[in-house]
């Protein structure tokens, strides 16, 4: 008993974060990915696939 505020509360903040935008910033999101040049997440294979690690893996327990 006695959980009704704490459940409104949860309510509101669940809607607020559901249905407010944030303010996202575009132009300093694109600025920010067009200088990343890759980066942490690497090079890709044609085709668009990651390129599989060097000496591991699920193939290389295969062979």
């Amino acid at each position: 008993m006695g959980r009704g505020r704490a459940k409104a509360k949860q309510a509101k903040v669940a809607r607020k974060l559901k249905y407010d935008t944030g303010g996202v910033d575009l132009d300093r999101l694109r600025r920010e990915l067009a200088t990343a040049g890759g980066g942490a997440w690497g090079t890709r294979a044609e085709g668009g696939r990651p390129q599989p690690a060097e000496g591991g893996g699920r193939e290389a327990a295969d062979e």
